[in-house]
């Protein structure tokens, strides 16, 4: 009897220690990052570009706020009842697939590609040109602004972001942070760009990351977080272990 407990407590011992066994410098974010002031990078992002099946609030002002009215329908939104229950709209002009978006008396107008400046800029020059207002002031916002995080996270989600502008970091904080069994050193972005599809691996462990192009997200961007090999091994290790574990007990 007394070998017996002897031999349980030595496979627990065994267990305890193989399960211990982590590499912190890949569990933590920037080694070895020191004090510093980081500029380079985030400042000088390129403006996001509108995309096919983008939702923009597109809001014109003026002098004259009757005239300015009717180009501000769109904008909004609109709450629908059914039997099922209820749910609100998103006001704003949908990009089609074509890339255009249709404005009350502007008409058609080509936006895939531009960024919201240019959008913004192109409006403005038309409104005076075809003497429709005086002064207009065109403001732009993304309404479908959003990110998904997936993987080995806390929370897996979208993520809407109603201030256009959202960190890598701010979004895994979001989603409950990577967990113990997440790879820092291998997150897989997947970006969607004129009709293209960026796939880009980011070290979360190097400081050099503070200094990356990737800090901030763009919308639709994916996120998704890999198992590291630790989260592999202990699933096997289970798998390995317990019939010893089981042994032990029935001699037990």
């Amino acid at each position: 009897m007394y070998k017996s407990k002897v031999t349980f407590f030595f496979f627990l011992a065994v267990i305890f220690c193989i399960s211990s066994c982590v590499n912190t410098q890949k569990s933590t974010y920037f080694n070895n990052a020191q004090d510093a002031s980081i500029t380079a990078g985030l400042n000088d992002l390129p403006e996001v570009t509108i995309q096919k099946n983008d939702i923009l609030s597109i809001v014109i002002n003026s002098l004259n706020p009757e005239a300015s009215a009717i180009f501000n329908v769109a904008n909004s939104s609109t709450i629908n009842y059914t039997t099922t229950g209820t749910f609100q709209s998103t006001g704003g002009y949908l990009v089609n697939s074509e890339g255009f978006i249709q404005l009350p008396i502007l008409g058609n107008l080509k936006v895939l590609g531009l960024t919201k400046k240019q959008l913004k800029d192109d409006i403005t020059a038309t409104l005076i040109e075809k003497k429709l207002l005086i002064d207009p002031i065109v403001s732009i916002r993304h309404l479908n602004f959003e990110v998904t995080v997936i993987g080995e996270v806390g929370k897996p989600s979208v993520i809407t972001v109603p201030s256009e502008q959202l960190s890598l970091l701010k979004a895994l904080g979001l989603a409950g942070d990577i967990t113990i069994y997440g790879s820092k050193d291998n997150v897989l972005l997947i970006r969607e760009n004129n009709g293209k599809r960026l796939v880009k691996r980011l070290n979360l462990n190097s400081p050099e990351f503070l200094r990356s192009s990737y800090y901030y997200l763009q919308p639709n961007d994916v996120l998704y977080v890999e198992a590291n090999k630790n989260r592999v091994a202990s699933a096997s290790r289970s798998r390995q272990l317990l019939p010893i574990v089981l042994s032990s007990l029935s001699v037990i």
